[in-house]
């Protein structure tokens, strides 16, 4: 069973319906008593940093995360939920995430670059991984105005490049995975994405 954690800032039922598509058994809770049950969790995301670390705090979700993926429990966070996985955010003032991935989280900036990304981009391999043995130089789609910087290069899988910037697109270091674009929403490579992530992410 795939754990959908609802805080109350995302579109869950995407994910849902994306899971359901390729059969594979998930439910939406934020009921720490039934995500606990889950072989594996997704964090997905829309909206503010603070908010979002606020909302997993006060539903005491943050502490529950934690302690599962300290179980080796595996975590998909994507968009926002990727964004949360790094250990600060300068995001409306300095906020801390988890910090299950180092780097922090900044405002996109660059010349001629209409913020937010919001549309399909090309995700560039970073470093050979067996999440790529079914995609072949796949399209993705992103919204978002804040990306990962300083992300460590064994953490990076992928990348797409919008204007001068190269964004992290695909991270995951050790039972713990992100994406920055929604892989929901991204057609058939980004349900490879997901079903890789559910049947043989760690």
């Amino acid at each position: 069973m795939i754990g959908i954690i609802d805080y109350g800032m995302s579109n869950l039922y995407s994910v849902k319906n994306a899971c359901d598509s390729l059969g594979l058994e998930s439910i939406v809770s934020k009921d720490i008593e039934v995500l606990s049950k889950c072989e594996k969790l997704i964090l997905p995301g829309v909206g503010a940093f603070k908010d979002c670390m606020h909302a997993l705090r006060s539903m005491g979700l943050y502490d529950f995360i934690v302690q599962q993926v300290n179980k080796d429990i595996p975590l998909l966070g994507i968009c926002l939920g990727m964004q949360a996985l790094f250990e600060t955010s300068e995001e409306n003032g300095l906020c801390e995430g988890f910090g299950f991935l180092k780097g922090t989280i900044q405002k996109m900036e660059g010349k001629d670059l209409r913020i937010p990304q919001i549309g399909w981009n090309q995700l560039e391999k970073s470093q050979d991984h067996l999440i790529f043995k079914n995609l072949n130089r796949p399209f993705v789609y992103y919204v978002h105005s804040y990306m990962a910087c300083d992300v460590q290069a064994e953490d990076l899988l992928g990348y797409s490049n919008y204007g001068t910037l190269k964004v992290p697109g695909l991270v995951a270091h050790e039972n713990v995975m992100g994406a920055q674009f929604h892989p929901e929403k991204s057609g058939k490579d980004g349900l490879e994405i997901l079903r890789y992530f559910v049947e043989e992410f760690v």
